[in-house]
């Protein structure tokens, strides 16, 4: 004989499994890394330093 299923469990650990699925193509799609974050900033920054520098004060 099987043992019985419980259905709930079931249905909640499939759920979860999507859930964790989705996120990863998220991640995938959306996510940058903090070194990426950081990069990104830092350049930003160094763009507007440079371009306040050749403003003129007139």
């Amino acid at each position: 004989m099987s043992k019985p299923v419980n259905l709930n469990r079931v249905r909640k650990d499939k759920a979860r499994a999507d859930a964790k699925a989705r996120a990863d193509q998220n991640a995938v799609k959306f996510g940058r890394t903090r070194a990426e974050k950081d990069r990104a900033k830092a350049e930003a920054e160094r763009a507007s330093r440079r371009l306040d520098g050749h403003k003129s004060d007139e």
